[in-house]
């Protein structure tokens, strides 16, 4: 492989990260909108609702993906955290104790709580994510006997999230498959005990690519969840609102990868394609006397969500205001009416 095409690959990956680190904190950011906007409760119903849709479509294919599925249960569900935290850049721990329990901890800095966003992410919605998908792993797997035990939470002012899986030797009512030990602590993790993955099924490539999915699948899951907890109208607002702090917030760091700098419509529109490009979509541009219209062709993140909603839209909307005011001053970004609310998306910029 040639110099020029290693740094052309560089480069990409690059831009697939920044695309991660933008969904990484849209979604943190969603959450925490719907704490300061509506509440801890129904942050936590949200919460609840978003993991545990990503836990019934990702659980048990993961398994499969990763080669754990031939795994005693309490095993196989804390290397799948383990193996599929560490693909999106989470950091994580995981400690084998027995066949029927197995360690896994989530060390300081969370990812899901980015930098200072932990400070206002109340203890209860935290729990709500457990709820949604540790303790449902059992169930995925047809055994009511394991259930989750938290030891930790960061959140609580603790230096982790911990816990371990753990196979009863009865079935768990649904109220007994998460429970919490705070007095106790998990073993210190060793890495040479832990799981791998296998380097041939898994290249850089493929890494860099499901790095950036991972952080993606969040937003895919909780703009229709969103819709359906909340309503149209509310949620629509609420992805609005977020996507426009966020993309306010970010467009320096993600502008930085691209190549790109501050400026007038002419740049953003460039930065703009270039953005929806490193997310797959397909997009053209048109100049038409210092007016740009970029005609999106897919949103690959929607792509086949069944109760898509044209609500989910102002994820992009929001973001892309946020972006065009990051970048200068006064960059208007309208989407044009849509059919049905599906792309193609035609964003008119200046």
């Amino acid at each position: 492989m040639t110099e020029a095409t290693d740094g052309a690959r560089e480069a990409q990956w690059l831009k697939w990260r920044s695309v991660a680190d933008l969904y990484h904190a849209f979604f943190t950011g969603l959450i925490l909108t719907v704490v300061t906007r509506r509440g801890t409760a129904d942050a936590a119903e949200f919460v609840f609702r978003v993991f545990r849709r990503q836990q019934q479509e990702r659980f048990l294919p993961g398994l499969e993906k990763l080669g754990l599925s031939h795994l005693p249960p309490a095993v196989a569900a804390a290397q799948y955290h383990y193996l599929s935290n560490w693909i999106g850049g989470v950091h994580v721990e995981y400690m084998y104790e027995t066949d029927r329990k197995a360690w896994i901890r989530y060390p300081p800095p969370r990812w899901i709580w980015r930098g200072t966003a932990i400070c206002g992410v109340p203890g209860e919605v935290s729990r709500a994510m457990l709820r949604g998908w540790h303790a449902n792993n059992g169930v995925a797997l047809g055994n009511l006997k394991l259930g989750f035990v938290c030891t930790k939470q960061s959140v609580d002012g603790q230096d982790g999230l911990e816990g371990y899986y753990c196979e009863y030797d009865h079935p768990l009512e649904i109220d007994a498959r998460l429970k919490f030990a705070r007095h106790l602590e998990a073993p210190l993790f060793d890495f040479a005990g832990a799981p791998a993955l296998p380097v041939a099924s898994w290249p850089k490539p493929r890494l860099e690519k499901a790095y950036r999915n991972y952080a993606m699948e969040y937003v895919r899951t909780a703009a229709p969840v969103m819709v359906q907890v909340f309503g149209p109208e509310d949620a629509g607002y609420l992805l609005h609102l977020t996507g426009r702090l966020i993309g306010m917030q970010y467009f320096d760091e993600i502008a930085r990868s691209f190549g790109a700098d501050r400026g007038s419509a002419r740049e953003f529109a460039v930065f703009l394609h270039t953005l929806l490009e490193a997310q797959d979509d397909t997009a053209g541009i048109d100049d038409s006397g210092g007016v740009f219209e970029i005609r999106q062709q897919s949103w690959k993140l929607m792509a086949d969500v069944g109760d898509y909603h044209p609500a989910c839209a102002k994820v992009l909307e929001g973001l892309f205001e946020g972006l065009a005011a990051g970048c200068g001053r006064h960059i208007p970004v309208y989407l044009k009416p849509a059919t049905g609310g599906q792309p193609p998306f035609v964003w008119s910029i200046g």
